[in-house]
């Protein structure tokens, strides 16, 4: 613990079978069918793990998720089965599908960057000419990568997915059909709050032979949101869009001359800057959810989430 900011986390929770640890989850494995993921207050851009956590960043991720989750069980069943702890969602545990279904609704981002290099097909999709930088398509468009274990996602075509047999064509069309009623989904809740969903993505597992979503959703670490209001004129001036992401964490570090290239030093992080992101994760919260950000009690973090996990784990 650094800060009061959750940084890592070794739990010896009842019924362990296998623990993993990612950028910014911790996830463990009880009795080979329940997952409890802690999200943490780890902070990555560029690939790398920044040296300082960022308080209250795991509970404004792991509440957001969880509103999604519930928001859209009608749409397709997921892994959650409750969250004891702001920080904590305990669920199923399913056997992932090795694809990740990223949905954009405009040329932002990597498609904008493959664009504007002259490619007009992404991950097999065509992209109509003439288009502008966070241009909206006509219909959103599906660009699936590749699950890395180490390292980058890598793009991948919908052709390329069911030849290889990465996932069964079948169940493939499945995982678009779940993907694109998904983001209409988030599309609309995000225009109530005066915001655009602009790209995101899904992933999907098997549990009993049925396809169930899993991991977080709609979140700003795995979702891309513009604010609604200045879109079409910052568009006609080719300004850049106010953006709702952990973007502002990036341009800072690029500011400072770190893009996660070799031999280059992550700047430091002062008190006065991880406030500063702390409070822009709070506002995202709340902006994304419409509701006021209550902030949990630091003060014993590790044994709270402990007590909440152990309690919960004895009604499984």
């Amino acid at each position: 613990m650094e800060g009061k900011a959750l940084t890592q986390t070794d739990f010896q929770f009842d019924g362990i079978t296998s623990r993993y640890v990612g950028k910014v989850r911790d996830v463990y494995t009880l009795r080979d069918q329940y997952m409890v993921m802690v999200v943490t207050d780890r902070i990555s851009a560029f690939d790398v793990i920044l040296p300082k956590g960022i308080p209250y960043k795991g509970q404004v991720l792991n509440r957001i998720a969880v509103k999604f989750l519930d928001a859209t069980a009608d749409i397709v069943p997921n892994w959650k089965i409750s969250s004891p702890h702001p920080n904590v969602t305990i669920g199923f545990k399913a056997d992932p599908f090795k694809v990740e279904m990223v949905v954009r609704g405009y040329l932002t981002g990597h498609a904008w960057r493959e664009y504007r290099s002259g490619k007009r097909t992404l991950c097999g999709v065509p992209l109509p000419e003439g288009m502008r930088e966070h241009q909206r398509f006509p219909e959103p468009i599906i660009t699936p990568t590749t699950k890395a274990e180490i390292g980058h996602d890598e793009d991948i075509s919908r052709e390329e997915i069911i030849r290889s047999g990465l996932v069964p064509a079948e169940e493939y069309e499945e995982l678009e059909r779940l993907s694109l009623a998904l983001f209409r989904r988030g599309t609309e809740i995000a225009a109530e709050k005066g915001l655009i969903l602009v790209d995101t993505k899904y992933e999907f597992g098997k549990r009993e032979g049925k396809i169930i979503l899993i991991d977080e959703i709609h979140t700003p670490d795995s979702s891309r949101y513009f604010y609604a209001d200045g879109y079409e004129s910052r568009l006609a001036k080719g300004q850049p869009q106010r953006q709702l992401s952990k973007e502002f964490v990036r341009e800072w570090l690029i500011e400072k001359g770190f893009q996660g290239k070799e031999g280059q030093q992550v700047p430091e992080m002062t008190p006065d800057f991880v406030e500063e992101v702390s409070r822009r994760y709070i506002e995202l919260y709340e902006k994304i959810t419409g509701d006021p950000f209550e902030k949990g009690d630091l003060g014993d973090l590790e044994n709270d989430i402990y007590r909440s996990v152990a309690e919960e784990v004895k009604k499984l």
